[in-house]
C-alpha cells in the first residue's frame, strides 16, 4: 500500500510499487487528465508535479511518491481558473491539445521557481515539453501574461 497526497487530498494505491505513476494517476486514481505521450521521459505530455516539481510520471514509480504530494491538472485549479488556464484559453494555445495538461503543469512550475521569466528561461524550462502542432510561440506569450498577471 503506497500513501501519498493527490491533489490536497490523502490516498492509497494497492497497486505494485513498481507501477508507473502514470498509469495509477489515470487508471486507478481515474484522473484522465494528464496524457499517456510516449512513456520513454521525451515528450511531457505526462508532466505532473510531485512536492512541486515538474516531473515526468511515466518515469516515475509509485514507490517513488511515497508520502509525497503529487498534483495533476485536475489538482491545478478545481474550475480553470487558474491563470495559466485562463490565459491558455484567451491566448487560444491549444489545436489537438494532447500535450497542454503537461505544458500547463510545467509552465506552472516554472512560474511557481521564477515568477518572472524571460523569454530565454521559459524557452529553456519549457524544452523537454513538445508540441507537435508547434504553438510555442502562444505557450512563450500566455507563460509572460500569467507572469505579469494579465
Amino acid at each position: 500500500m503506497t500513501k501519498f497526497v493527490l491533489n490536497g487530498q490523502p490516498v492509497k494505491a494497492d497497486n505494485s510499487p513498481d507501477e508507473m505513476l502514470l498509469l495509477v494517476i489515470r487508471d486507478t486514481m481515474n484522473l484522465k487528465g494528464t496524457k499517456y505521450g510516449c512513456g520513454a521521459a521525451m515528450c511531457g505530455a505526462c508532466t505532473v508535479h510531485v512536492n512541486g516539481g515538474a516531473v515526468f510520471s511515466c518515469q516515475m514509480r509509485l514507490s517513488d511518491v511515497e508520502g509525497a504530494e503529487v498534483t495533476t491538472i485536475e489538482g491545478l485549479s478545481e474550475d480553470g481558473t487558474h491563470p495559466l488556464q485562463k490565459v491558455w484559453i484567451e491566448e487560444q494555445v491549444p489545436q489537438c491539445g494532447y500535450c497542454q495538461s503537461g505544458q500547463i503543469m510545467r509552465a506552472a512550475a516554472l512560474l511557481s521557481e521564477t515568477p518572472n521569466p524571460s523569454r530565454e528561461d521559459i524557452a529553456a524550462y519549457m524544452s523537454p515539453n513538445l508540441c507537435r502542432c508547434g504553438t510555442y510561440n502562444r505557450i512563450f506569450k500566455a507563460i509572460e501574461r500569467a507572469a505579469e498577471g494579465t
